[in-house]
C-alpha cells in the first residue's frame, strides 16, 4: 500500500500530530531550527538564553549539518542540509523537549522505542527521519530562506542554531507515534521472521576471521 503524504506545520497542533501514522511521508512548512550538541550544551548546560521564542515560532528541531555560508554582505547561502544521527543527542532531549516545547525532532535513523516512550510520548512529540542517504540537496529545495543564524561565533557554522523557513521541505518519514512505537523496530522484526526462508538451501559460511558468524539475524556494524 502506498504511504500517505501529508503537509505538516512546524508548529503542529496536537490533533495534527495525533493523526500521524508510522510510515507516513511528511513535508514541512514554516520555521524550523537546527540544534545539536553545541546548542544543547550552550542552552542547557551553560544556561544561555535561547535566541528564539520556542515553541511559538517553531516546534521543529532538525539534527543536521547545513551546507551553509554567510556572505560578505551578511546574507546567507544554504543549498543543502545533511541530517545526522539523532541517537547521539538522546541524553539532552528530555530536558530540551520539556524546555522548548519541541513537537517534531528530525534527523537520521531515529532512536529506540524506549526513548520515544520515555521522552517523546509524555511531551506529545514525534520523530521524523530522513529517507535514505544523499538527500541533502533534495531537502535543500524546501528551503525558502534562512531567517537567522545564532551562536555561529561561539559554535561554528556546523553547530550554530540556524533558523530556516521551509516550504514543502521533505520527504521525511514518521518514525515514531504517540504510543512510542518505532517504525524501524517494527520493520526489522518483520524482516527477521523471513530470514530463514530467504537463506533456505544456502551453505553455511566458512568462518575465517575472529568475530565472523553465520547467524544471519546478527546485525553487522562496520
Amino acid at each position: 500500500m502506498k504511504p500517505r503524504e501529508l503537509r505538516l506545520s512546524t508548529t503542529p497542533t496536537p490533533e495534527a500530530i495525533a493523526e500521524l501514522r508510522l510510515g507516513d511521508i511528511v513535508y514541512l512548512d514554516g520555521l524550523l531550527y537546527t540544534a545539536r550538541e553545541g546548542v544543547y550544551m550552550r542552552a542547557l548546560e551553560e544556561k544561555a538564553n535561547i535566541p528564539m521564542e520556542l515553541p511559538s515560532q517553531s516546534a521543529a528541531n532538525f539534527h543536521c549539518s547545513p551546507a551553509a555560508a554567510i556572505r560578505e554582505d551578511g546574507s546567507f547561502d544554504m543549498g543543502a542540509v545533511t541530517a545526522t544521527a539523532s541517537f547521539r543527542f538522546a541524553k539532552w532531549l528530555p530536558e530540551w523537549i520539556a524546555k522548548t516545547g519541541a513537537k517534531l525532532i528530525i534527523g537520521k535513523g531515529g532512536m529506540s522505542s524506549k526513548d520515544y516512550k520515555d521522552y517523546f510520548v509524555p511531551n506529545g512529540a514525534i520523530y521524523l527521519s530522513t529517507v535514505g542517504y544523499g538527500t541533502g540537496a533534495l531537502l535543500g529545495r524546501g528551503i525558502e530562506k534562512v531567517e537567522a543564524v545564532h551562536w555561529q561565533d561561539e559554535l561554528g557554522l556546523a553547530q550554530a542554531m540556524w533558523v530556516i523557513r521551509c516550504n514543502r521541505m521533505g520527504p521525511f518519514i514518521v518514525a515514531s507515534d504517540m504510543e512510542g512505537n518505532c517504525l524501524f523496530e517494527r520493520e526489522n522484526a518483520r524482516i527477521v521472521q523471513n530470514l530463514d526462508r530467504v537463506y533456505e538451501g544456502t551453505r553455511p559460511a566458512v568462518l575465517k576471521r575472529y568475530g565472523e558468524t553465520d547467524d544471519r539475524s546478527d546485525e553487522v556494524i562496520g
